[in-house]
């Protein structure tokens, strides 16, 4: 640890030799650059270091000391966590997964704090899994507990401590290290001196520590050590604070920090480590609030809870500023009409004179090119644009035409030519950077600008054209989103000289456009805006004369040439005043930071135009060049000037130049943007006089907007600096940033805007956008418009006089640390902040670790809603009566009024009709089973089935030696001997228990629950198969539970020939049948009662509602253990006499064709399956529909395919599943689903006769609160539901009040209660009480029905709406919709929300999540994804799950764990198991990829 744990401090590395040092901070440029990695750097470093390591080791032990003193709490939280969830993971690779320590931190410690969470909790891991791994392993904290297996709370701080200031070294341009002998140094937000660093590593960690433990109180203020050797200019008496008036302050507005990145190496750096980390916890104090959006309103009641203003915050007291003038524009008779004409002036009358130099790679000038040969080669670029790109009667380009300038930043000449040949042609120039490769950075959106702008025709240099990226037979590709463009190369040799008579028509300069320059917003889309002819001449003109610029003079480059001040002075004033630039290139930079230091020196350049990231590279290689001289300099212009930290670079590079002669009056920051060009420059001072005074603000005032001068605290203090004065013709005025452009007060901050004839016209082919930005008239407090001038919105904030952007005040919401050199550069190096967000949102940035602080920072969340004391039933129902609502109820026909002449009607039991059957129609075959290949495997006639199940009864009694009324459980895959065994035990007088056998691969899953039915259900034996017998009876089945305790086990494989001497017939019909058990989503396991009638009603029921007869086929794909699906397999084809074929739903895993294949075979009409089995055929035959065109599978006999289910209907999986077979002849009519529940199995089932299903949309935001609000399909925050099917008939249906058991009204959501003939007759035995028997099964509406009907409790809310519709009765159709189960509800915030909907938000935001699941623990919502994708996804979908759940539904999610595809248990009709889930989760057997903690 000592070696590269701590750094050493700045005094340490003072003390070392001084080409120690230089070699130390060589290195840091390297590794800045990216051309060493990080391994090689901390290689080479610690053989630097290793003379000099007693102070390295003096450093560390005193961090540690300072550790032991600071760390108290986290260590009693770490002892007292319970220690056996520290043990190690089972599996050798278990140990390396390396934990998040600072997660683990945060999450021992809020265990010990929360008394009542007294349950295991999995650590926070990350799998190490066995793909390659990327550069990650470079940024990742190291892991920790490989050192010790004791976890004392001293050594993991310090590792942590060690860990993060690792990983903050490494992120590329966070923190740098000091630079010696800098000693002026006012940083831009804080004061603390170089000697005072080596608290700070210590204080990191407890940071992190504390934002994580404790969100209440205040973290520790980190940098409160004094300042004792800080410069004097940062402790200025506040008298002399504000300068002139005409002085304009500004920086960039907005989150818009591309300048940010370019320039973050710009800043000496022990400033910048307690700044940073003074913002974060300025953050966690006090989080700022993002605007409010507008929420479901609860009867006219407030939901949001709106931010009490803090009392104490300082307001603006000043009066409304007046616009601010700048100097009148000189006039000067020989100032030319256009910027053409100067450059034909001199290159006609000065043409030996040198223009524009460029530079090699070595830094040493190339070649130079003179006024002549500019001119010469821009009028023959000109003509062959015009001339000679097509035919004379069909030009390629016309005057006006917009053309793309594509030029490396190398080669300035080629650029500068190509710029004025477009001038003089009077197409509109568009310069653009390179593109390097298919998919850069931002390319799309430059795409879209030149698309926009109907640009299709490129110049470039042939060299530029070699390297543009080909396809394989040498084309230029096709870049991702751009237009088809037509390359012309521009070199001198492919042009043509125009004839003698030829010249360029130059007209005085006017409004028409010159040239567009594009600009990026900080979302990220490209925007052109468009710069006149006239004001690029006024602004040179204005440029002239603020800089003072005279024929003649040298100027160096630093900037890109292509855009902003870099275009503006080496491009335009240059040619304006006949000047010499010398460009030096970002590539030179790179190889020799101090080149254009040299470049100054050997020129004896009177202006150079910088930026603060190019003083910074030159302070680094610096080293001990005596010979450069800055003395010719009067102007160093400092582009970024606006931003608060150049204030620092500034000093820094001042302070170490002024010995090689540069002046202080000639550092010169200015202000720009593209909209409004230069918005102020500060003017040369004279030698001697004071400088500029700075004004050191007050952090708290700056976050309100307000200006206060910072006199008590050093460390809340801003120092800014000015940047010059209003440009000359201009005007500016300071508005409000959002809303109207209402003028500022003196003393407040806002957005600066300039009007003056110098700005860009408008944002190309964006009207709207345009009027916002380039129209603006401010107004005053009355909101009346101030004069008619219009201003230009500069992007930037300010203040005229002594601005700032409130940089502090934001909260941290996500800390994503990537590997080393892989977040997209622009092409001039910085980092592009635009193309970043895009990847973070859009799940791509491959983070190697990944911190979410959602908690502390998302302030602005509905507040909970309390809920009412409740409204009586009966006034609801009066309620109901005056408003003219009838009550939520809904039936199916009547029983009654159905004609039946059907003999069946005379039996009362289902073992009847079968005998019956057997004697009518002997041969009828009642059942088919297929297998995988399609092929029929059994069948069983009438006769068939009564043989077989009179042998079962027979065997029962001699074997058995049952008694009627006994349970028997029947253990059985899914196929003819199922039902033969069920029937055998009606004939016996024994009450059936249909249950799925255990799965051979896995019986310590699922033998349990077959135990536990056999067990609750008091079974007196058990009928098999005789492979299950042996597996029931295997060593593997007696390590999952105890098969010495099993009822008698009866083989039915081979029975003998005898019968029963009599068949049982029940003494009513109200006897037992059968128990039907299952278990819930909620891992509940229920068993319920099911007598004869309620079999028969049910039977028919669903023959009424289907139509079926013996002369009709249906095919079901269907588990056939409990509920519908059982009914369907086993009793309906007895009752109804239809033929069923039996589709085993695990042999569509090995034929996915087997179930469609066989509905096309029969050309079945009805068909039932599950959703597992849907989604199945949805998602594996998504792409083979032609498979199935040329196998001849058609669908366009179905007539009803029903999905047998006890959810809400999964409409998105319908929709998919009808569009994807249309192609095959299925009717979209055709798919519908059913819906039943434990106390009736089938509430409602499609049929064939009535409308179709209706869909409805209702709002979410209004489900939370139990009510339903329809909407437009549309609309934002919508949910379609759709009609579980039609109600069977003899079923009643109505909508309840679950807590006042009162009924609502139509299109009022409660509580699905329903009557009819088959409900189910109560539980069997798993519940002891008979209250609750009662409640569910026999309960009465507490107010409003005078028949005093028993109704059951499904347990499921929905509503009832009557529709337009009319049903087979001749009245209007009432339509059920199912929301979803109550016990399966999550309450949150006070509000009701259903996982499916949380889920359905997760599952679409990125392609890589394969399912999802939500439950909650303790009061933290818990997200599990499976992650169907490359492991180096799983941290990518950590924000993402964390950002939709907070936007879609105002949650935030407390933990996402990502897991491998199969982990979420699903049940047999397709039904997540949440609750099994949960329990896995908190027994850490989850095996996750990863676990994230949004404490």
């Amino acid at each position: 640890m000592a070696e590269r744990g701590l750094e050493p401090s700045p005094a340490a590395v003072a003390a070392l030799p001084p080409e120690v040092r230089a070699q130390l901070a060589e290195l840091e440029l390297e590794l800045s650059e990216g051309d060493i990695t990080q391994k090689g750097y901390e290689k080479k470093r610690s053989k630097l270091l290793s003379p000099y390591s007693p102070q390295t080791q003096e450093t560390d032990s005193a961090v540690q000391k300072e550790l032991r003193n600071q760390t108290p709490a986290p260590s009693t939280a770490q002892t007292s966590a319970p220690s056996k969830y520290h043990r190690t993971r089972s599996g050798g690779a278990r140990d390396e997964r390396y934990r998040s320590d600072i997660h683990t931190e945060a999450v021992q410690a809020a265990l010990a704090k929360h008394k009542e969470q007294k349950m295991a909790l999995p650590m926070p891991t990350k799998r190490r899994s066995t793909f390659v791994q990327s550069p990650a392993d470079a940024c990742t904290p190291p892991d920790t507990s490989s050192a010790s297996e004791d976890e004392g709370s001293l050594r993991r701080q310090a590792a942590l401590s060690a860990a993060l200031q690792q990983s903050l070294q490494n992120a590329e341009s966070w923190i740098n290290r000091s630079i010696q002998g800098s000693s002026t140094s006012s940083s831009a937000s804080s004061t603390l001196s170089h000697g005072e660093v080596k608290g700070t590593s210590g204080s990191l960690a407890d940071v992190f520590a504390n934002t994580r433990i404790e969100n209440f109180s205040a973290p520790p203020d980190v940098t409160t050590t004094t300042s004792s050797s800080s410069s004097s200019s940062s402790i200025r008496p506040a008298n002399i604070d504000l300068p002139p008036s005409g002085i304009v302050k500004g920086m960039h507005k907005g989150s818009n920090r591309s300048s940010l990145m370019d320039t973050a190496d710009g800043v000496p750096v022990s400033s910048r480590v307690s700044t940073k980390i003074q913002q974060l916890l300025n953050t966690l104090k006090r989080p700022k609030r993002p605007p409010l959006k507008e929420f479901f309103v609860d009867d006219s009641e407030e939901i949001v809870e709106v931010p009490q203003p803090d009392p104490n915050q300082p307001k603006p007291e000043g009066r409304q500023m007046t616009p601010v003038k700048g100097e009148p524009l000189g006039v000067i008779c020989n100032w030319p009409p256009a910027l053409e004409s100067a450059l034909q002036r001199w290159g006609t009358t000065q043409a030996k004179c040198s223009c524009l130099t460029a530079l090699d790679m070595t830094g040493k000038p190339v070649y130079t090119l003179t006024y002549g040969k500019l001119w010469s080669r821009s009028l023959k670029l000109a003509y062959t644009l015009l001339n000679k790109l097509g035919t004379k009667n069909e030009p390629v380009l016309k005057p006006g035409d917009r053309v793309a300038l594509v030029y490396p930043n190398n080669d300035p000449v080629m650029f500068m030519v190509a710029f004025y040949g477009c001038l003089l042609a009077e197409v509109i120039p568009v310069p653009i950077e390179v593109p390097l490769t298919r998919k850069d950075a931002g390319g799309q959106q430059i795409g879209f600008l030149l698309g926009s702008c109907g640009i299709a025709l490129a110049l470039t240099s042939e060299v530029c054209l070699k390297g543009l990226p080909k396809t394989q037979n040498g084309e230029i590709v096709q870049f991702k989103g751009w237009p088809r463009l037509k390359w012309v190369v521009t070199d001198s040799k492919y042009l043509s000289k125009p004839p003698k008579d030829w010249q360029p028509h130059i007209s005085p300069a006017g409004t028409e456009p010159a040239y567009i320059e594009y600009k990026t917003s900080k979302e990220g889309s490209v925007m052109g805006v468009t710069v006149s002819r006239l004001a690029m001449l006024s602004h040179c003109q204005a440029l002239s004369q603020a800089c003072n610029y005279s024929e003649g003079e040298t100027i160096v480059n630093v900037l890109d040439f292509k855009k902003d001040a870099g275009l503006w002075h080496g491009m335009f004033a240059n040619v304006m005043n006949k000047m010499h630039t010398i460009s030096v290139p970002y590539s030179v930079m790179k190889t020799c930071p101090l080149s254009w230091v040299q470049r100054v020196h050997a020129h004896k350049a009177k202006v150079a135009l910088v930026k603060c990231r190019d003083l910074h590279w030159a302070m680094m290689a610096h080293r001990d060049q005596r010979d450069v001289s800055l003395s010719s300099l009067r102007m160093l212009i400092v582009t970024d000037g606006a931003n608060p930290w150049s204030v620092s670079s500034c000093d820094a590079f001042l302070s170490l130049f002024q010995s090689h002669g540069l002046k202080p009056e000639a550092i010169c920051p200015c202000a720009t943007s593209a909209e409004a060009m230069t918005v102020a420059i500060r003017r040369p001072g004279v030698p001697g006089a004071p400088l500029p005074g700075r004004a050191i603000l007050s952090m708290n005032g700056l976050s309100y907007g307000v200006i206060r001068v910072n006199t008590e605290d050093k460390n809340s203090a801003l120092t800014v600096q000015d940047v010059g004065h209003v440009m000359p013709g201009g005007m500016m005025c300071i508005v409000k940033p959002d809303g109207p452009p209402q003028l500022c007060k003196t003393d407040e901050i806002g957005e600066i805007c300039v009007s003056s004839r110098t700005g860009g016209m408008m944002y190309f082919g964006l009207a709207g956008v345009t009027k916002n930005t380039f129209e603006v008239i401010p107004v005053n407090s009355a909101g009346s418009p101030v004069g008619d001038v219009p201003f230009i919105r500069s992007g930037l904030l300010g203040f005229v006089g002594p601005a700032i952007d409130s940089i502090h005040q934001v909260g941290v919401y996500c800390l994503a640390l990537v590997p080393a050199n892989t977040l997209p550069k622009t092409p001039l190096g910085g980092i592009h902040i635009s193309q970043t967000k895009q990847l973070f949102l859009e799940g791509s940035l491959h983070p190697c670790n990944i911190l979410m602080c959602p908690h502390t920072c998302v302030t602005n969340l509905p507040k909970p809603r309390q809920k009412q004391p409740g409204v009586g039933p009966a006034s609801v129902m009066v309620g109901n009566l005056v408003a003219g609502k009838r009550i939520a109820q809904a039936a199916g026909r009547d029983l009654g009024q159905i004609e039946e002449n059907d003999l069946v009607r005379k039996h009362q039991f289902l073992a009847e009709i079968l005998q019956w059957r057997a004697q009518a129609t002997p041969d009828h075959v009642l059942f088919m089973l297929l297998n995988a290949k399609g092929t029929t495997v059994c069948t069983a006639s009438c006769l068939q089935l009564h043989k077989r199940a009179e042998r079962i009864a027979a065997v029962l009694g001699d074997k058995g030696h049952l008694n009627a009324g006994d349970n028997v459980v029947l253990l059985y895959p899914p196929g003819i001997e199922l039902i033969a065994a069920f029937y055998g035990c009606l004939y016996a007088g024994c009450i059936p228990v249909t249950v799925r056998p255990p799965h051979a691969q896995n019986l310590t899953a699922t033998l349990p629950t077959v135990r536990m039915i056999v067990d609750v259900s008091k079974a007196a034996c058990i009928l098999t198969g005789q492979t299950l017998m042996r597996l029931l009876r295997s060593r593997e089945a007696a390590a999952a539970v105890d098969v010495k305790t099993w009822p008698t086990i009866i083989d039915t494989d081979d029975l003998p020939r005898k019968r029963l001497p009599q068949l049982y017939k029940p003494p009513t019909p109200e006897m037992l049948a059968y128990l039907d058990f299952s278990v819930s989503t909620t891992g509940m396991l229920t068993g319920v009662k099911m007598s004869h009638s309620a079999v028969n009603a049910l039977c028919r029921a669903i023959k009424l509602q289907c139509e079926l007869y013996s002369s009709r086929q249906i095919a079901i794909c269907l588990d056939p253990y409990c509920g519908l699906g059982f009914a369907l397999w086993c009793l309906c084809s007895v009752y109804s006499g239809h033929q069923s074929v039996l589709i085993p739903p695990m042999e569509l895993e090995n034929n996915l064709f087997l179930w469609l294949a066989t509905v096309n075979q029969y050309k079945i009409r009805d068909t039932f399956c599950s959703y597992s089995v849907m989604e199945l055929c949805t998602k594996g035959l998504g792409n083979q529909v032609e498979v199935l065109k040329t196998r001849g599978i058609n669908l366009s006999c179905v007539r009803t395919c029903v999905v047998v289910a006890e959810e809400r209907p999964r409409v998105a999986l319908q929709q998919s599943f009808s569009k994807l077979f249309k192609d095959i002849g299925l009717s979209p009519r055709a798919v519908s689903t059913t819906f039943g529940s434990r106390v009736n199995v089938a509430i409602c089932l499609q049929g064939t006769s009535g409308p179709d299903p209706t869909t409805v949309y209702v709002d979410l935001k209004s489900l939370r609160h139990d009510r339903v609000r329809l909407v437009e399909r549309g609309a934002p925050q919508s949910l379609l539901l759709s009609e579980s099917g039609k109600i069977l008939p003899g079923v009643k249906v109505v909508i309840v009040n679950p807590e006042t058991k009162g009924p609502v009204g139509d299109s009022h959501l409660g509580e699905i209660w329903v009557n009819s003939p088959h409900t189910a007759s109560g539980y069997y035995t798993i519940y002891d009480s008979e209250t609750l028997q009662a409640d569910h099964f026999n309960t009465r509406l507490s107010f409003g029905d005078a028949a005093q009907t028993l109704w059951a409790r499904t347990g499921y809310l929905g509503f009832v709406r009557r529709t337009e519709l009319t049903a087979a009765t001749g009245e209007r159709h009432d339509a059920l919709y199912v929301v979803g189960a109550l016990d399966e509800t999550l309450e949150l915030r006070g509000l009701r929300y259903h996982p499916i909907d949380i889920e359905t938000s997760v599952s679409r935001i990125h392609r890589s999540i394969a399912e999802c699941a939500v439950f909650t623990w303790t009061n933290l919502l818990v997200v599990v994804v499976e992650l169907c994708g490359s492991e180096q996804e799983a941290l990518d979908l950590v924000p993402l799950v964390t950002n939709v759940v907070l936007e879609e539904h105002y949650l935030i999610v407390g933990v996402v764990v990502v897991v491998d595809p199969g982990v979420i248990p699903i049940n047999s009709r397709g039904e997540k198991q949440r609750m099994h889930l949960r329990d896995s989760f908190l027994a850490d057997q989850l095996d996750p990829i990863y676990v994230a903690y949004n404490m």
